[in-house]
C-alpha cells in the first residue's frame, strides 16, 4: 500500500474510509504519539476507550496475544484499536520463531477482522526480509520519521514547529522557527515543551522572536542537561562546577539553564512515581521524552531521594529569584545551586 505523512494520514482519516490495519515506521515518539491520538480519537469514543484501546509488545513476546485481540469482538464498543508495538524485535526472533510470527501477521492480514483497526508500531524494518516486504505490501504505512540527513531533519522540525505555535496561538517571527528547531537538534517532544514556555514567555505579543529563542531554550548543540543530571545525582560537585563552567564558557545563559535544570528535576520526580515500568521506551510516551532521554531519567530517579528532588526544586526557585531580582554575580548563583545540589545530606543546605 502507500506510504503517507502523519499529517496524510489525518486527512485520509477524515475522510472517513475503514484503515484495517496500519504501519506506524520511524523512531520519532512525537508524530507515533501523535497518531495514536487520532486513530484512537477517530474510532472508539471517549467513554468505550477502557474496552476498546488495547495495547501488546512484540518485545515482550505478546504478538499472539494481540492478534486474539483483533480477532475478539469489544466490549461496548462497535470498534476497536489494537496497538502491537516494538514490531522490529519479530526480526531478531530465531529462523523458526520468525517465520510463526511472520506467518501469523500474514495469515490476520488476509482477513482481518471487520471491528478492528490493528496499528503495528516499529521503529525501523529491514525491507529485504519477510516481515518488511509483508507490511509494505499489505498495510497502510505512515511514516514516522523526520528523514535521514540533518537538513532534512531540521526542515520537517521546522515545519511542525510553526503548526505546534498555531496550536499555542503564537507565530514565530522570520528565522525564530528555524533557530529553535537547531537549537533542540530536531527533537520534536522538546521542541513542543519549548514552544509552550516560549508562548507563556511572549505574553499578549503572540509572536516569538528569535531573541526569545536565544534566552529563553538552552542549546541541544552544546550540551544535554541529562549529563549534568548523572553528576548531581552522584553528588560529583567538582565534576558538576566544570561542567557548569563549560557552558557558561560556551555561551549558554544562566536562567534559561535554570530552566532546563528545574525542567529535569520535574521529570525526574515524574520518572521516580512510575509503576511497574522497565525501560525508556515504556516511559518515553508517559515522560513526553525521547526514549533514551527516558532512560536516563528512570536511572537518575533511583540515585536521588524524592526528598533531595523536592529540596531541589526549591533550590531552583531560590536561584531564580535572586537572578530575575539582578545586583548578584550570575555565576556565582549558579555555582552555589550546583554546590547545594551535590552536597551530602549533613551539609545541605538548611531549608
Amino acid at each position: 500500500m502507500a506510504r503517507l505523512s502523519a499529517q496524510e494520514l489525518l486527512w485520509k482519516l477524515e475522510k472517513g474510509k475503514p484503515i484495517p490495519a496500519i504501519l506506524l515506521l520511524g523512531e520519532e515518539p512525537y508524530l507515533r504519539d501523535a497518531c495514536r491520538t487520532q486513530l484512537i480519537e477517530r474510532f472508539v469514543t471517549e467513554a468505550s476507550r477502557t474496552w476498546a484501546v488495547s495495547r501488546y509488545s512484540a518485545e515482550r513476546d505478546e504478538t499472539q496475544a494481540a492478534f486474539e485481540q483483533a480477532q475478539t469482538f469489544p466490549m461496548l464498543s462497535p470498534q476497536q484499536v489494537v496497538f502491537l508495538e516494538d514490531v522490529q524485535a519479530i526480526e531478531k526472533l530465531g529462523e523458526k520463531h520468525r517465520d510463526e510470527a511472520v506467518a501469523q501477521v500474514g495469515a490476520y492480514l488476509e482477513d482481518p477482522a471487520p471491528f478492528t483497526v490493528l496499528v503495528l508500531e516499529a521503529t525501523g524494518l529491514d525491507q529485504r526480509m519477510k516481515l518488511g516486504k509483508l507490511l509494505a505490501e499489505k498495510t497502510l504505512v505512515v511514516d514516522c520519521g523526520l528523514g535521514e540527513k540533518v537538513e532534512e531533519r531540521l526542515a520537517s522540525a521546522t515545519a511542525l514547529a510553526r503548526v505546534m505555535a498555531k496550536e499555542e496561538d503564537v507565530e514565530f517571527e522570520k528565522g525564530a522557527a528555524e533557530d529553535l528547531a537547531e537549537f533542540v537538534a530536531a527533537d520534536l517532544m522538546r521542541l513542543k515543551t519549548e514552544i509552550g514556555k516560549l508562548a507563556t514567555y511572549a505574553g499578549e505579543r503572540k509572536l516569538i522572536r528569535r531573541q526569545d529563542v536565544r534566552a529563553m531554550v538552552i542549546s541541544e548543540k552544546t550540551t544535554t542537561v541529562w549529563e549534568l543530571a548523572d553528576m548531581l545525582a552522584s553528588r560529583q560537585p567538582k565534576k558538576a562546577l566544570e561542567f557548569l563552567d563549560r557552558l557558561l564558557r560556551d555561551g549558554e545563559e544562566p536562567l534559561p539553564m535554570l530552566g532546563a535544570m528545574t525542567w529535569m528535576y520535574r521529570k525526574l520526580i515524574e520518572a521516580s512515581e512510575l509503576k511497574g515500568v522497565a525501560n525508556g521506551w515504556q516511559a518515553a510516551r508517559t515522560l513526553g521524552m525521547r526514549p533514551e532521554q527516558a532512560e536516563l531519567a528512570l536511572q537518575n530517579a533511583r540515585k536521588i531521594s524524592r526528598q533531595r528532588l523536592l529540596g531541589g526544586l526549591r533550590a531552583f526557585q531560590k536561584a531564580d529569584d535572586r537572578l530575575k531580582r539582578g545586583g548578584e554575580d550570575a555565576r556565582a548563583v549558579m555555582e552555589f545551586l550546583v554546590t547545594e545540589l551535590t552536597a551530602p545530606e549533613t551539609q545541605a543546605a538548611p531549608r
